[in-house]
């Protein structure tokens, strides 16, 4: 295992804290305005941001869309909807991190890698977690927005299983994708389903505007860009069990933000699904990036 330098752990703890802070800032921006539209606004500005990365890759095209509708505006509909119902943003961070077990399930079913034992003791160790948390009675009370972040975890996974089809991609071109591919996945979405999103805008307020630019600027430009860069500069089993710190970190958040308490069902199951992922991750060559 490459050792971390001092340096590049305490960017990627960092990293992780603010992938941890960003489901505080969701949450924030889906109680002022449509959770789809919200949706479409942060991947508007992530738009703009990288379009000089945009480029079309010839003969791959089909699976970068694929990857880009799952892992980008579907998944992030899903999740967004499934937040703005949840009553427990602790669960969220902790069922979020199902992307990891559901991307190594459909590697094995659609690409035909090989699985060990300790990554199916991994696998079911996660799902086990998830499942004592839902017995919790305040996310029992509004299990379908749990379902709903469980389903966009599953949707993010087929996107990475997708993306592996394309060859050499930079994390910069790879955003670029996934935001414009979700722009108009995102419009007629909530067009469709939503009312009022031109209302929930013009009487947006400083915490509502922070948190489109936080998600889109802080979490995703800033993080995925420099998490991938470490990914390239040290092994995969280095980087990828510290990532467990940034659930971590969201519930922590959550406690000391929004006032959340927690019980005996959320933390076991929390240690449980994270002590899966990990094992999953540093079994992984490649880290799956299911972070919001």
């Amino acid at each position: 295992m490459t050792h971390v330098a001092g340096r590049h752990l305490a960017l990627l703890v960092a990293i992780c804290a603010v992938w941890g802070f960003n489901l505080i800032a969701i949450k924030a921006g889906v109680d002022r305005m449509p959770p789809i539209f919200f949706s479409f606004l942060r991947f508007l500005v992530l738009a703009v941001a990288v379009l000089p990365f945009l480029r079309i890759r010839r003969g791959e095209m089909r699976w970068l869309l694929l990857a880009s509708v799952c892992s980008g505006g579907l998944q992030f509909a899903l999740m967004f909807v499934g937040i703005a119902q949840s009553g427990s943003m602790s669960s969220v961070a902790i069922a979020g991190q199902l992307g990891v077990p559901f991307t190594t399930l459909l590697s094995i079913a659609i690409l035909g890698e090989q699985v060990r034992w300790r990554r199916w003791a991994g696998i079911l160790l996660s799902f086990a977690g998830v499942m004592i948390i839902g017995f919790n009675p305040l996310v029992f009370n509004s299990l379908g927005g749990l379902l709903l972040v469980v389903l966009g975890a599953l949707s993010g996974s087929l996107g990475l299983v997708a993306i592996k089809r394309v060859n050499d991609i930079k994390p910069l071109e790879l955003q670029a994708w996934f935001a414009w591919t979700s722009l108009p996945v995102l419009f007629v979405l909530t067009w469709l389903f939503e009312e009022d999103q031109m209302a929930s805008l013009a009487s947006v307020d400083l915490a509502g505007a922070g948190a489109v630019l936080y998600t889109s600027l802080a979490a995703s430009l800033f993080g995925h860009t420099a998490f991938f860069a470490l990914v390239q500069r040290y092994a995969v089993t280095s980087v990828a069990p510290i990532t467990v710190l940034a659930p971590l970190f969201s519930v922590a958040f959550a406690v000391l933000l929004l006032g959340e308490s927690l019980d005996w069902r959320i933390i076991v199951g929390g240690l449980m699904t994270l002590g899966g992922v990990a094992t999953i991750a540093m079994r992984e060559r490649r880290l799956p990036d299911t972070h919001t």
